[in-house]
């Protein structure tokens, strides 16, 4: 089902912990893959032949699968991008374009992904905004006692992740937008991590927006999501001009295309969207209780030997129940360097993250360089997860 999982690297099967970066595509996934690219690659929407229309009816029916999928109110709500960073991007330059202007605020938090962060940040120079910050605690979770001090009238829009690519931490998202709606202020949800491990439900959760990225939920690379309430969205200038996005052009004026091809200007990336349908189709399947209380129980059991570890500092430690966690597990070893145990463990064949995750003022707040992160999937099984801690141990005593 996932081909590449059956590879061996050095002479070892492979154990992919690295799940929260990119998940491994399912065959299905690579079939289509296939299908569109050998037997309709021709451009979309353009032009009447058979192949342009069999590769512009898969790339609108993974359209109708995410709407679904997320429960948005129409079609006209998906845009489509090269994946979530493009997708903050376009709002915080958009969004920036039409709302914000000089002395007003933006509100973040101290665990985003550099993607929901330095596009703001970009934003707020280029229109001489200013940028908040929501904290977090010393055990990573957010202070949200402080978020009526932070926001105020000038607060223009808030921007939130629904699970820390670091942490592994679900956040409250629904109480932070319901809090922020009540002073009138709009929220940006980044979803990468949130739209593989939780059920979205963009309409009941109320976000104003909201993005992921295929290749986080089993599709293609270079694929990305941006779903956006049909009110913000036609409120907002389009991101990039070019071929597809326009109405009318001439020399004096050139009107917009409709919602939400106004969004995607240029040769979409139509093979990769396309899996995303089928992508969507075997996270469905992954939903079911059997299959759903046998990865709790890896994860129970990966984030117990965890915490308990004498030598090992985790971070993203649950509240309440490990329910509010998602399978992502970022520590350090004291008197270890990150990398060189990622090192050890890839030549006993287990592919982790090392680093700073692309949070360095996440790594900062926390007094950190980097972390060893291990995320899994659905895919991973218990066997592997004690391969891991067994490895873990032996790399470990290499070093102490």
């Amino acid at each position: 089902m996932f081909p590449a999982l059956s590879r061996k690297v050095y002479g070892k099967n492979i154990v992919y912990f690295d799940n929260a970066a990119t998940t491994q595509r399912v065959k299905s996934v690579l079939d289509k893959w296939n299908e569109v690219s050998i037997h309709s690659n021709a451009n979309i929407h353009r032009a009447v032949h058979r192949l342009s229309d069999e590769a512009t009816r898969a790339y609108e029916e993974a359209r109708d699968a995410v709407r679904s999928f997320i429960n948005a109110e129409s079609r006209e709500e998906i845009v489509f991008t090269s994946g979530t960073t493009a997708a903050v991007n376009l709002v915080a330059f958009c969004f920036g374009e039409a709302f914000i202007e000089e002395g007003d605020e933006v509100v973040v938090t101290e665990a985003e992904h550099h993607s929901n962060l330095v596009p703001w940040q970009m934003m707020c120079k280029r229109k001489k905004a200013f940028l908040r910050v929501l904290p977090i605690n010393d055990d990573g979770h957010l202070v949200l006692d402080k978020l009526d001090s932070i926001l105020s009238p000038r607060t223009k829009i808030m921007a939130v992740t629904h699970v820390s690519n670091v942490l592994g931490i679900v956040n409250p998202v629904k109480g932070i937008i319901a809090k922020c709606h009540d002073r009138g202020i709009p929220v940006f949800v980044d979803g990468a991590q949130g739209i593989v491990h939780c059920k979205v439900d963009v309409r009941e959760m109320d976000c104003d927006f909201y993005a992921f990225s295929g290749h986080k939920l089993y599709a293609a690379t270079g694929t990305g999501v941006l779903y956006g309430k049909k009110k913000w969205l036609d409120a907002m200038p389009p991101y990039m001009g070019g071929g597809e996005m326009v109405g009318n052009v001439s020399f004096a004026e050139t009107t917009y295309a409709p919602l939400p091809l106004k969004y995607e200007a240029g040769t979409q990336n139509f093979a990769s969207i396309a899996t995303l349908k089928p992508a969507i189709e075997f996270v469905k399947l992954l939903n079911n209780n059997k299959l759903t209380k046998y990865t709790d129980s890896v994860k129970e059991y990966m984030l117990n030997t965890l915490a308990l570890h004498s030598k090992v500092r985790l971070y993203g430690v649950p509240q309440g129940t490990s329910k509010d966690k998602i399978p992502v597990f970022s520590f350090s070893v004291d008197g270890v360097h990150h990398e060189d145990l990622a090192l050890v463990l890839d030549k006993m064949g287990i592919a982790v993250r090392s680093g700073q995750m692309c949070a360095e003022p996440l790594m900062e707040r926390l007094g950190l360089t980097g972390v060893l992160r291990a995320s899994l999937a659905p895919y991973n099984t218990l066997e592997e997860v004690e391969y891991f801690v067994k490895c873990l141990n032996i790399a470990i005593g290499m070093f102490a």
